[in-house]
């Protein structure tokens, strides 16, 4: 029993790492829902996908084999190989779907010629539409957990503790982070780009485990730290940034 409740403890750590750009992409794509829905959704999108999550574990337990198993190949030497499972096919798609959103969030953003009904119209998708991407990416994301998961037990229980306690803690940070964007609007472009690099990260990941080679050059999963330290380039420069446009701006007033 004491060994399982290390194991929770850890477990419930490793969520909350590995859950980082997931909570990202919930509190971004839940600002696509109506205002006074969008906590609803975040709440909603979780709990659903804290359901599915348990039920995707206790399928990994039972059907790891079927997930990792190749079922097709792609042969043409010195342009694409592949050798594809449904593991790597679900984050491949997750990760591409997600370069793709944030693409489309930072053109629109960028987009001199974005009329206002336009961007309304894209602020304003359905409840339920956000609510299932919510909870579709939300399973995308809990491949890796799940999965790490199982390399450190192999008991259900403290897995299925695990992923409520840190699906709750997700809920929890998902509105805090809302808000805070919601205050410091300056911080969608880089919450953005964030974003787009943890598409890149999830589309190598996906490359890698389906040992995907474009013209003879396999590709590498991005880890972890290399992930963790762009984030941290990102948010420096952005900081940096920041603080010398204000001083550029003083400099003008006291100019004037």
């Amino acid at each position: 029993m004491i060994e399982n409740i290390f194991t929770l403890v850890m477990l419930i750590m490793l969520q909350a790492v590995l859950g980082f750009d997931n909570l990202l992409y919930i509190s971004l794509e839940s600002k696509r829902a109506p205002k006074e829905h969008q906590k609803r959704v975040r709440r909603n999108g979780i709990l659903i996908a804290i359901g599915l999550r348990i039920l995707l574990l206790f399928a990994l337990l039972n059907l790891i084999q079927y997930f990792q198993d190749p079922f097709a190949q792609i042969k043409n030497e010195g342009i694409v190989e592949a050798t594809v499972n449904f593991h790597s096919l679900i984050v491949l798609a997750g990760g591409v779907f997600i370069v793709y959103t944030a693409m489309k969030e930072i053109w629109h953003m960028v987009g001199f010629n974005a009329n206002r009904s336009e961007q309304q119209e894209i602020k304003s998708s359905s409840v339920l539409k956000v609510t299932v991407l919510i909870t579709v990416m939300n399973l995308v994301f809990s491949f890796d957990s799940i999965l790490s998961a199982m390399a450190l037990t192999k008991v259900f229980w403290v897995m299925a503790v695990a992923i409520v306690v840190g699906g709750l803690m997700m809920m929890w940070l998902s509105d805090r982070v809302s808000s805070f964007l919601e205050r410091n609007r300056m911080y969608e472009v880089l919450g953005l780009f964030i974003l787009f690099i943890v598409g890149i990260m999830l589309v190598t990941e996906g490359g890698h485990l389906a040992h995907l080679k474009l013209f003879g050059n396999p590709i590498e999963a991005m880890s972890k730290t290399t992930f963790y330290f762009i984030i941290g380039i990102l948010i420096l420069i952005d900081i940096v940034q920041g603080r010398y446009q204000k001083k550029l701006i003083e400099e003008r007033q006291n100019e004037n």
